[in-house]
């Protein structure tokens, strides 16, 4: 019975991951002519295309995140005049973006498969505490720089891991456990710096990572490796392709043979890794560890992942358009700071740009159910 379950699937994803499926558009046997003659071939357009069509398609939704950017750009150089296209403003809007972007790459996996996380700012707040303590800092100083690099990465990596095996084998609900993992690592914060701002004094971490190469800012070039990296990952391995199958379907990827439990797993502890990594760019941008360090982030970076194109009900994601999504949210919030308006106009411009793109991708998934 299950192996009819399988066969009877149609997500073509889950196909895609496992070896010895039956490729999507193959004609089965015993097909009479006339539905192999009305069978749509792959790559066809489908009822309705044009406009449709492209607007469905991943390159359809960049350039439509690209004209959004493109037309924020002009409101800013209107509005804003010479401050807003200076380079140095450039590189404000990049460094911005750098660290919300990692944290969004992270969120950008979960999402994909299925899940949801909403302690990525708590995560990176332990992270940034954690690895600037007295203790580390002065082995730090003793050894390398890497020990608090190290640090930082491993407290992300093991929040990740408490949220995966919750919600995996334990069996809690992502959004319950990740937001009891939001209270429990943002309270460990302020316990271990006793809700005090811990400076950094290792010259050498400050110098590495709140550096330039070639003009531009080290933390910017972290961005790029991370998304270059996440994008190789998402679409071009087995583990991009699992995460695509079990965020469509979970069931059919079990009975496809993935393990579903430990993918899970993996991801939030990848998401956790991003955190880690955006904890020691944070610590280089600001000089500081602080438990008050990431808050907020979670809805940035699901904003982001959102406005990128990301479903929220997982089975598709992009990394492109989580980068996209990210300096997006980054050009509106300065625009917004160069015209002297109010955090709160900028909190409700937000809401109301996800609730126009959830609604867009609500209405072009009808219609490709439909078509």
């Amino acid at each position: 019975m299950s192996e009819e379950v399988a066969r009877s699937e149609p997500d073509a994803k889950v196909q895609d991951a496992v070896p010895g499926t039956t490729p999507a558009g193959t004609t089965p046997a015993g097909t009479t002519a006339s539905t192999q003659a009305t069978t749509r071939q792959p790559g066809a357009p489908r009822n309705g295309g044009g406009t449709a069509a492209l607007l469905r398609s991943g390159m359809g939704r960049n350039v439509g995140l690209i004209v959004a950017l493109v037309l924020l750009c002009v409101v800013g150089l209107i509005t804003a005049g010479d401050t807003f296209a200076t380079s140095a403003n450039l590189l404000t809007i990049l460094r911005l973006a750098a660290v919300i972007g990692v944290v969004s790459i992270g969120m950008t996996f979960v999402i994909t498969g299925g899940g949801i996380d909403l302690s990525v700012g708590a995560m990176l707040a332990l992270a940034s505490v954690w690895a600037t303590t007295l203790a580390t800092q002065q082995m730090a100083a003793d050894f390398h720089w890497i020990f608090m690099v190290s640090t930082a990465l491993l407290v992300g990596a093991a929040c990740g891991l408490v949220n995966g095996l919750l919600i995996a084998y334990g069996k809690i609900v992502p959004f319950v456990a990740t937001l009891a993992m939001l209270a429990g690592a943002r309270g460990l914060a302020e316990i271990i710096s006793d809700r005090k701002t811990q400076i950094i004094t290792v010259n050498p971490f400050l110098d590495v990572f709140g550096g330039s190469v070639i003009g531009v800012p080290v933390l910017v070039w972290m961005f790029v490796i991370v998304a270059a990296l996440g994008w190789v990952l998402l679409n071009r391995t087995t583990f991009g392709r699992r995460t695509f199958a079990v965020g469509g379907n979970a069931e059919a990827a079990r009975l496809a043979g993935i393990k579903v439990q430990r993918h899970t797993v993996a991801l939030y502890v990848l998401a956790g890794l991003c955190c880690g990594i955006a904890a020691v760019m944070l610590m280089a941008r600001t000089t500081t560890g602080s438990s008050t360090h990431g808050q907020l982030y979670e809805l940035d970076a699901i904003a982001a992942v959102v406005i990128g194109g990301t479903l929220l009900s997982g089975g598709r994601g992009t990394i492109v358009g989580t980068v996209f999504g990210v300096l997006i949210f980054t050009t509106l919030n300065n625009v917004f700071t160069l015209n002297n308006l109010s955090i709160s106009a900028q909190s409700v411009a937000k809401g109301v740009i996800i609730v126009i793109a959830v609604l867009l991708q609500q209405r072009l998934a009808a219609r490709s159910s439909t078509t």
